[in-house]
């Protein structure tokens, strides 16, 4: 993929307001370290994260997204007549239906002539967007579209933390390492055509993508129904065999979990049977990561793509002036800038305090180094992703 007339003309990004350290989250564990004998300290040690960011118990994704949105159009001077494409690109959405991009558009007051949809691609999805949004610019059918995404690591971290006291082994720790390292936070990525400005800055060069389905298992993050949890709460035999025919029905399956994840709604046929205490948690969200084998084989998958990135964009792997990859922490850092061949001093991180914010991440992480003026105009930039899948994504740009 190689582009000629797209431009980045700004991006804007909203901060979590809730620190929470790697200390508190380890003395919440204490219980598990004493039972592993595991000293206090590794989860910082092990990942290099000793904060990240939790939003406000009440926060929505849309509401996050929209007002990222609205910072880059304020730094642009971009109005929302002139948007004629909203993305929402999250892994976390508010709904299966509708897309959460409508609520954000909703928002920000987005006209009718304008394309509202969902991306989703675990970590990759705003860099996804881009390219998706960057496609419809150089096509010519639109001027200007935003890439929005909003993630949240609150619910995720305390159903995880509520599973490792419950099951105190290694084999739980390591598969839940790297879930306490999420953070929170909300983006926005603006691409026009260059007629709104005279500066032209920030030009999208090309792309390069490359796939390893193979190993979509290693990394996943979803919800789980229990069918356990259900029958404990029911009276009778006789009613949990109703209830579990009348569910189970295709066309009942989804309200039936849309109703039980907003943990205050059941469906009819379970709601009259229940008892007066609360319900048991009977669908929750898991994460489930083979850190080792995901590192392993994402290097291999981001070194195949560097080498088609590079070749595509005609660069030269010496000429390439800056990259920011996909923050996931002190390992996975080193090992990709080592096979790569890239010098740390090159890359610009902000895992150490704000943790692995998934699709955020990268774009957050670009928009703090431009303003630290790590990102300097006329800099070849690469923007480096990989996310489970395994999918891996670079984008070359003319900063």
């Amino acid at each position: 993929m190689r582009y000629e007339r797209v431009y980045m003309e700004a991006m804007g990004y909203e901060m979590a307001p809730v620190v929470v350290t790697s200390d508190e989250l380890e003395d919440r564990l204490a219980p598990m370290y004493e039972k592993l004998h595991i000293a206090p300290g590794q989860l910082e040690g092990l990942t290099g994260i000793s904060e990240r960011r939790w939003w406000r118990e009440g926060q929505t994704l849309s509401k996050g997204a929209a007002l990222a949105a609205r910072k880059a159009m304020e730094n642009a001077g971009v109005h929302t007549k002139d948007i004629q494409a909203l993305v929402y690109t999250g892994v976390c959405r508010e709904n299966f239906e509708p897309a959460t991009a409508c609520a954000v558009a909703a928002d920000l007051g987005i006209g009718q002539d304008v394309y509202v949809y969902d991306i989703s691609n675990a970590c990759l999805g705003v860099l996804n967007g881009i390219i998706d949004i960057a496609n419809r610019v150089e096509l010519g059918q639109i001027k200007a579209g935003l890439v929005v995404s909003c993630e949240t690591s609150r619910e995720i971290n305390e159903i995880t933390i509520e599973n490792m006291l419950k099951d105190p082994t290694m084999e739980m720790f390591s598969r839940s390492l790297a879930t306490l390292t999420g953070g929170s936070g909300a983006v926005a990525v603006l691409l026009t055509d260059g007629s709104f400005t005279k500066s032209h800055r920030r030009r999208l060069m090309g792309a390069m993508n490359q796939s390893a389905p193979e190993h979509h298992e290693l990394c996943r993050w979803g919800i789980k129904l229990s069918p356990i949890s259900i029958g404990k709460a029911l009276f009778s035999p006789d009613k949990l065999k109703l209830a579990l025919n009348e569910i189970m029905e295709p066309e009942t399956i989804p309200t039936v979990i849309k109703y039980l994840m907003t943990h205050e709604h059941l469906p009819s046929v379970l709601s009259k049977m229940l008892p007066s205490e609360k319900f048991p948690r009977a669908v929750t969200q898991f994460m489930s990561t083979d850190s080792v084998a995901v590192l392993k084989h994402g290097a291999e998958i981001g070194l195949r793509t560097w080498g088609g990135f590079l070749s595509r964009l005609g660069w030269n792997q010496d000429k390439i002036d800056k990259v920011i990859c996909h923050q996931v922490g002190s390992g996975h850092r080193d090992a990709i800038l080592s096979k790569l061949g890239i010098s740390p001093e090159k890359d610009y991180s902000t895992y150490k305090y704000l943790g692995n914010i998934g699709t955020v991440s990268l774009p957050l992480t670009a928009a703090i180094a431009e303003q630290r003026h790590f990102l300097k105009e006329g800099d070849r930039v690469g923007f480096l992703g990989i996310g489970s899948g395994l999918n891996c994504l670079m984008l070359g740009w003319e900063w």
